[in-house]
């Protein structure tokens, strides 16, 4: 079998919500296609949104024809040839987020063509679904936080993500400048999770997304702030390129940390977990690697005993790579989702996702076990 075609796409989709004024998501899926007929499909929809994604679009069609004529089969080894084609500009970021999505594609295909899902050719299941922990809308104000955040409860999950801060109109998670917080909008989402955690009670797990903004003394006071809410962790405090600054975080605060979705393959992994700086860790299969690294920061992470959850926040085929994976993961957490119901996702595959009592029911059927129509894509594809 060879690889004849690697096509990308770059589409919109659906909002998470309702909402009219919400805006249209951006998105980049891969297409492998092969001489046997067998299609694999990658994702690596990237932020802030069009201009990162176009420069991944660009990048992916000079692999074209890079990869024509290999065997899709051969995983490993293509993994290490595009890496290495990619030594002297850098081999992370986004080097890997481009083999993530060509990796996710060849492993749908790998499977697809023994007539097995992708699990059960990385160990087979450890656990029959996917427990979840989701997003919910944001809103300005302390009451319409509390409303939406019990909303999504009601609608099955058992576990809930945000940033208060966000939420209350602090900074975007791709803008860093000085880290720190206005007291007025840190006083506001401070009250939003208490208030989150008096709504929906003890036994739902409250998880908050600092989204790398944040110098030290910043992140240790809003983590001490929020530590008697009872929080499940408290994300990526600040931004990723100082090992050193999560250590001093670390030092200070009583809340667990999870970190990852800014960390690309099992090497940058390594100094976190060896150094004790993170008690979760949460790589994002369209970044970080692929599958094939996925599973690789999984085990690694086992042997410290570190529980593993995929960031999740972009479409279908990152939820679903990232679900074959953990079916086979000992030391898995939560998958994460942007809701739990996943009607935005629907739109874009042939048969939808299947959602019971805040987990994914992962198919069995052969491949990554979602197959996208690119008939929706050719009419949301973007200029």
């Amino acid at each position: 079998m060879q690889i004849t075609r690697l096509r990308p796409w770059h589409v919109t989709g659906p909002a998470a919500d309702p909402d009219p004024a919400a805006p249209k998501l951006s998105y980049v899926f891969v297409q492998v296609d092969t001489d046997e007929g067998l299609t694999g499909w990658g994702e690596i929809t990237t932020y802030p949104g069009t201009i990162a994604n176009r420069t991944i679009i660009a990048a992916l069609r000079e692999l074209d024809g890079f990869l024509r004529g290999h065997d899709p089969t051969a995983i490993e080894s293509l993994w290490h040839t595009l890496l290495r084609a990619f030594t002297y500009v850098g081999t992370r970021g986004a080097t890997t987020a481009m083999i993530s999505g060509i990796d996710i594609a060849l492993w749908d295909i790998k499977a697809q063509s023994l007539g097995v899902p992708i699990y059960e050719l990385l160990g087979g299941a450890v656990r029959p679904e996917i427990p979840l922990y989701t997003h919910f809308q944001y809103a300005r104000g302390v009451e319409q936080m509390v409303e939406n955040a019990t909303a999504e409860v009601e609608r099955g999950s058992r576990a809930i993500k945000t940033d208060p801060f966000m939420a209350a109109g602090g900074l975007s998670n791709v803008r860093y400048i000085d880290g720190q917080i206005e007291r007025s909008v840190e006083n506001t989402g401070v009250a939003m999770i208490e208030a989150i955690r008096s709504a929906v009670g003890p036994d739902v797990e409250v998880l908050i997304d600092a989204h790398a903004l944040y110098n030290v003394p910043t992140a240790v006071r809003l983590a001490n702030r929020l530590a008697p809410c009872n929080i499940t962790w408290f994300e990526e405090p600040c931004p990723p390129e100082s090992y050193d600054a999560l250590e001093q975080v670390r030092a200070q605060v009583p809340t667990r940390i999870s970190v990852g979705e800014r960390l690309y393959t099992r090497y940058e992994f390594l100094p976190v977990l060896s150094r004790h700086l993170a008690d979760y860790v949460m790589p994002d299969v369209t970044w970080t690697g692929g599958i094939s690294e996925l599973k690789k920061i999984a085990t690694l992470a086992e042997t410290f005993y570190v529980p593993i959850s995929p960031h999740d926040a972009s479409g279908p085929v990152n939820v679903m790579a990232g679900a074959q994976v953990m079916m086979s993961v000992p030391n898995f957490y939560r998958l994460e989702a942007r809701r739990v119901r996943m009607d935005f996702y629907n739109a874009f595959i042939e048969e939808p996702l299947q959602v019971r009592d805040g987990a994914l029911m992962v198919p069995r059927t052969p491949g990554l076990g979602i197959r996208l129509d690119t008939s929706y894509l050719e009419r949301h594809e973007v200029e």
